[in-house]
């Protein structure tokens, strides 16, 4: 009756495949009990995943188990070295400046990726990405692939980690964590954790995450306080920043703003060239001052007062740059 549920070779293989690409050793028993078969028919499927090509490679002892590591080529049916390369080189650089629409799936699939490349196509990817230099939002906030990564690694192992972290007000400190989840805002990358040090749970911003190290120390999910991790980081937002009453006016259609303004920024139609932006947003001051600068059609600000006085700082020091009255250096 113990493999009843899992009579299909080729389904079972997959379902393997799939728990051995998660960036962790896998005890047999643990496999045999995932997949509802013995661990003799566990046996048997790895030897056949080593068959395909698949590099799988197991440890003995008590503590003993499984894992993929990284090959001589890249295992068979699933991609050649050039869709590798490209598909690399690709998530590393959406996920890693955080490109609206990425989602955390793009950066678990790059940790797995990363983990099987062999070291020559490792070689190529940096090359690339090395060679390239990205058009960044204006902020700052980038993120570095590999700190992506391994935080994505750690929260899939379920292993504690530890990180320097740079507060809002430059204070540095260093932290050792139970990480949850990665959260994605459309601009920004969060890590939701349970903070030991702290002994509380905690929201802490990408960016200002260095040096993220898996201590390999297990440890057993703790209960959120909240429905999931997207909800405790809105609550840990809306506290630590009070929302902005944006009120906007654009001399220029609607259509026009709204493919220049971030997807949670709609303005409405107020005529065939004028349209109104009217809303609340937990984004920063100056970070909405940009993106207004951006749109390249102009606009009026008229509320609220932190961000008016901000433009008008920024117009100020945006003339000054050009020379008194605007004139154009040559």
């Amino acid at each position: 009756m113990l493999e009843s549920m899992t009579t299909d070779t080729p389904a079972r293989l997959l379902n393997l495949l799939s728990l051995l690409q998660t960036p962790r050793e896998w005890p047999g028993s643990e496999l045999a009990e995932r997949l509802a078969v013995s661990p003799r028919t566990i046996r048997r499927d790895i030897d056949r995943l080593r068959d395909l090509g698949y590099p799988v490679e197991a440890t003995l002892g008590a503590t003993g188990g499984y894992r993929l590591v990284a090959g001589a080529a890249m295992p068979p049916l699933l991609l050649d070295d050039e869709e590798a390369v490209a598909i690399a080189v690709g998530l590393r650089a959406g996920a890693g400046h955080a490109i609206e629409g990425v989602e955390e799936a793009s950066v678990r699939a790059l940790a797995k990726l990363e983990q099987v490349l062999p070291a020559r196509l490792r070689h190529r990817v940096s090359t690339l990405q090395n060679a390239t230099i990205p058009l960044t939002r204006g902020d700052g906030a980038t993120v570095a692939p590999s700190t992506l990564t391994a935080l994505a690694s750690a929260v899939t192992a379920r292993e504690r980690l530890r990180f320097g972290y740079r507060a809002g007000d430059g204070a540095e400190t260093k932290r050792l964590v139970e990480p949850d989840r990665l959260v994605s805002t459309g601009h920004r990358w969060y890590l939701v954790a349970y903070d030991l040090g702290r002994e509380d749970w905690r929201t802490f911003r990408v960016d200002r995450v260095s040096d993220p190290f898996a201590t390999g120390a297990r440890f057993t999910p703790r209960e959120l306080p909240a429905s999931d991790a997207a909800q405790l980081l809105s609550r840990s937002m809306s506290r630590a920043q009070r929302e902005l009453d944006l009120d906007i006016t654009f001399e220029a259609p609607a259509a026009f703003v709204t493919a220049r303004l971030p997807s949670h920024l709609v303005p409405e139609a107020t005529g065939e060239h004028t349209c109104r932006l009217h809303t609340r947003s937990a984004d920063s001051v100056e970070w909405v001052a940009l993106r207004l600068a951006l749109v390249d059609a102009p606009f009026t600000v008229h509320g609220p007062a932190p961000l008016r006085a901000y433009v008008e700082d920024l117009a100020a020091r945006l003339t000054a740059a050009v020379g008194v009255g605007g004139t154009r250096a040559d």
